[in-house]
């Protein structure tokens, strides 16, 4: 289940990404005023101001969605670390300089 959430996750985020680069900027109006109005042919006389908008909305929804599932289910996991399982073997420690009592 994790997987798929991940999964899609990823998706949402690279299509979130390309349709908001589809867009035009809100300096691309003034184009076509001077005659380069038939450079958003592609989605019709309208332009794609409309789809790409509602189109963004929901994978944007979806990338949310996604990301307050994942940080739930990342909640609800047991957290297992690598300490945890090492036991304490040796408790006192001899020095590491030997001392030596003989005098000269």
């Amino acid at each position: 289940m994790d997987a798929i959430i991940n999964v899609i996750h990823v998706i949402a985020a690279v299509s979130l990404i390309l349709t908001v680069l589809l867009q035009a900027g809100k300096g691309a109006a003034m184009g076509s005023g001077l005659g380069a109005g038939s450079s958003q042919t592609m989605f019709g006389s309208s332009g794609a101001g409309n789809f790409l908008t509602k189109l963004t909305t929901g994978i944007a929804i979806l990338f949310m969605t996604t990301s307050l599932t994942l940080a739930v289910f990342s909640t609800q996991k047991k957290s297992n670390s690598l300490i945890s399982g090492v036991e304490e073997t040796g408790q006192k420690q001899e020095s590491p300089v030997p001392t030596d009592n003989t005098s000269d």
